[in-house]
Order: C-alpha cells, then structure tokens, then sequence
C-alpha cells in the first residue's frame, strides 16, 4: 500500500486526500484545528447559524464530481438550489438594482436601471466568454509550469488571441472603456474581490469572473455552505480516508530531496507523497525551514483580508437577499485604504449575506442571521481593537442611511472576526484570504505551482497556490495535484 499525507483538512485538502484515495493511496490527513474545513467552518450563536468563512458558491459540478468519482449519486449527500437572484446591489443616492441570473434578464433591466446601451451591456458578457474560453484550460485546469501545457493546442490558440485578454489594462479600464454608467463600471469592478485584489491594479483578463458568475449560476447548499466541506469530509470517511485533528505538523522530513513523510507534535509520519494544503508562505517558514525558500514567491503581494460581524437581527429585511451589497461613494479610494495603506476606509463597501432567505432554521423566526463584512488590509500590526470600533460605527451608520433603519437596535447577538483571528484560525499569512494578490499581470505565473522541482513527491494544494483561491480554484488545485501525483504501481 503506498500512502500519501496531506497537511490540512481544508476544502482543497479534503478533495485532494478523496482523489489520492481513488487513485489508490492510504491517504493521511493532518490538521491542527479540532474540525475539517478550514475557512469553510460554521457556528451556532443565540440560536442563529452562520457560515463563518466563503459565502459564495459557485460551479457546484466541482463538488459533486468527487461523488461521482466514487460511484454515488451526489443528490443523496449533497444538495442545492440555483438563485434566481445573484446579488442585490444599493447605493447611497438611493439606486438598488437586482442582479438576476438569467443574463437577458440581466441585460434588459441593467440597460434600464442604469441607462445603459443594452449592446455596451452584451458586448461586454460576450467578450468575459471570450476571455474565459481561451484561458480556462491553461490558467484553471492543468499546471500552469509545466512544459506540457504550454505545448498544448489550447495555449497556442491563447497565444495567438492574446490582445483579446486585456493583460496589459485594468479592470477598472477595461470596466471604464466598456460602460457609460459609472454605478454599471463599480458593479464590475467589484469581482476583482473574488481573488482578493484591487480593480485599479487588477488586470483586465478578470472581466471573466463574471461569466463564471453567470454562465455557471449561482446556488445555495442545502445547510449552507458549511455543508460543502461536511460532506466531503463524510465522503472521505466513508472511503477510508484517515482523518488527524489537533494534530499539528511541525515538519515536512526531506531526504535525500525527497520528501518522505512529516513531523507532528505526537509522532513522525512516513509517506510515498506529501501535500500540502498549508498556506504556502507558513509551509517553507515553518514546516520547510531547512530548504531553499523561493523568495519571489513569498514576497508577492498579499490578497486583501477581510472584517466580519456575525449579527443576529430581530427583524425581517425583504428588501434583501442572500447576497447584498452596499457601495462606497469612492470605491478607488476604499481600494487606497486596502492596499496602500494598510488602512479601514471610512466609507467601506458593506457585503450582507443572509443564509436564512434559503435556509430558514439559520435564524428564529421573524429575525435573520446577518453575516456583515468589508474588504479590509492584511494584519500588519495595525491597532485592530481600534479599527473594528471605528469600521463598526461606519457599517451602522450606513446601513441605517441605505435602509432606513436602526441596525445598532435589532442586534440582538455579535461575533467579530477579524485579520488577525482568520491568521490564527487558518494559518493564512497576514490574514490573507486567496494568498498572493492579482494586482499585476503577471501574478498568475508568479503563483506558486502545485510541485516543486526541488524536491520530489511534494505536492502543494488550496488557495495559496495554483491556480487560486476561493473554492471552486480550491477544488481545482486538488485536481491539478491528482493528475501531477504518480499512480501507485499496479493501479490504473
């Protein structure tokens, strides 16, 4: 029996530990926190339920293809529902727009609401397809440093259309170019944030978020998004996986640049393979002390953090929806503050996510579970007491001018995490929440790969790594190192 260990029962771990399993592997999975997940925890307060990390949920076929891939009709143990609704978006002039899936929905009441050509409004969708249809091979789906991908027919085919990518503008240009609506631009602006990263510095090639958004829909999980890792991590039990909690790696053992297993605080390890699913930046400072650090890599820019207030709200709200956002009045300014900074702008961005529109035992009844959060800096040693006071009274304050409410009067439980807590919690350097930032061009080569040529049978999943965070790039990742990883003599 050949084994394998991976280092954090995060999403990406999870999945990679169920594809090495298939593959024929004993697969060990080690984590220091007492519960799978990762980011993709939950908790119960006061009798409301919230999601405590990832809120979005994407591409359900990458979570129900590893049911799949064991025989299983996925429905059985996982389930969802699509959203007729991606976001509800306000602003302080009082402009709300609903977002809506079905993209000539979509078209027909943008172009109204914000006064748009409904050919500005297409032309752009058409081009994010574009973008996506010639990138989605060689950045999401195989190694991006490897020889082989680069020889491919599809990455010749990008090479060849590579004006049609927008490598060399901004999103925000690309956005500004593309509308006359600036509400329509800060809108499209927004998912720079799905990888962490600024619309002002973010390449244009991320109009393609986007697409994703819309071409693939947007769902729910029945129990929330907590259910996603659950499940997976039931998955993994049923089949065999063997699962190490409060269990901390201390060590990945190298011999002979070969890495042949890992230290714990209870015990040494041996394996045939080793991933990662570690945050990249802790991986060579703490578990790889002794290796050449690959310091291009370690130095990027880090992606942006976040603050969140868990809420419980004795009142109904139907003017929202699951997902729902508040702009800025200066959405560059906000990103200043981020990424400049390192500061709390004093108008932020406010995402509401409220599972109990879906799933209605999240909340008592006739009250709702509010998860509140701003895009926020990494931890660099700021005051954080003094920010989250100062974030908190301008969350309040806004949300009480766009609603016409009193928020400060219906909370009735709150829990704040903030960078510093998700940096403990996560292991992720400086609180960041998809490692490396996307502010430059050349950021997704910079990435750190799935392998390194410097050792051998050190494999790297999650976030922090190719091809990027958030869950669907998560999931990815684990399937990049499964085709990466070699069979085990004898299994096909």
């Amino acid at each position: 029996m050949y084994n394998a260990i991976v280092i954090g029962a995060g999403i990406g771990g999870i999945a990679t530990a169920l594809r090495l399993n298939k593959a024929g592997y004993h697969v060990t999975v080690i984590e220091a926190n007492s519960y799978p997940g990762g980011k993709l925890h939950a908790m119960n307060l006061a009798g409301y339920r919230f999601d405590l990390g990832p809120s979005l949920f994407t591409m359900p076929h990458l979570v129900t293809e590893l049911f799949e891939l064991f025989g299983l009709e996925s429905s059985k143990y996982f389930d969802y529902l699509e959203k007729d609704t991606i976001c509800n978006y306000f602003w302080e002039d009082g402009i709300q727009f609903s977002a809506k899936s079905d993209i000539n929905t979509f078209i027909e009441q943008a172009a109204s609401t914000f006064k748009e050509p409904a050919g500005n409004i297409r032309s752009y969708l058409d081009q994010n397809k574009i973008k996506y249809d010639l990138t989605a091979s060689l950045f999401l789906e195989k190694s991006l440093h490897k020889l082989s991908t680069f020889l491919s027919k599809e990455t010749v085919k990008s090479i060849v259309q590579f004006g049609k990518l927008d490598i060399n503008s901004s999103l925000h240009k690309i956005n500004q170019k593309s509308f006359k609506s600036e509400k329509l631009v800060q809108l499209f602006n927004r998912y720079a944030t799905y990888n962490g990263s600024s619309p002002y510095k973010s390449p244009g090639i991320m109009s393609m978020i986007p697409h994703l958004e819309m071409h693939y829909g947007t769902f729910f999980p029945k129990g929330g998004m907590h259910r996603i890792s659950s499940s997976l991590y039931e998955l993994a039990i049923a089949e065999g996986v063997d699962f190490k909690f409060n269990e901390k790696v201390e060590q990945i053992r190298i011999k002979s640049r070969k890495a042949i297993g890992v230290t714990t605080v209870e015990q040494d390890y041996d394996s045939d393979i080793v991933v990662s699913n570690m945050d990249i930046f802790p991986t060579y400072k703490h578990l790889l002390k002794d290796q050449k650090h690959p310091r291009r890599v370690l130095t990027q820019e880090r992606s942006s953090s976040a603050l969140i207030f868990y809420w419980g709200i004795a009142k109904e709200f139907p003017e929202l929806d699951l997902h729902n956002i508040l702009f800025s009045d200066s959405y560059e300014k906000e990103f200043n503050s981020i990424f400049e900074a390192k500061d709390l702008h004093d108008d932020p961005t406010i995402y509401i996510n409220i599972s109990c529109k879906d799933e209605p035992f999240d909340a008592p009844e006739k009250h709702e579970n509010w998860f509140v959060m701003i895009n926020a800096p990494g931890n660099y040693g700021q005051d954080w007491t003094a920010l989250k006071n100062r974030a908190r009274r301008a969350i309040v304050s806004k949300i009480n001018r766009i609603l016409n409410t009193d928020i400060e009067n219906l909370i009735t439980t709150e829990h704040i995490l903030d960078p510093v807590g998700i940096e403990n919690s996560t292991s992720s350097y400086r609180g960041a929440l998809y490692g490396a930032a996307s502010n430059s061009k050349f950021a997704a080569f910079i990435r750190h790969p799935n392998f390194t040529n410097a050792i051998k049978n050190l494999y790297f999943a999650g976030g922090s790594v190719h091809p990027g965070g958030g869950i669907p790039l998560c999931l990815l990742s684990a399937k990049i190192v499964s085709d990466l990883v070699p069979k085990p003599q004898g299994h096909v």
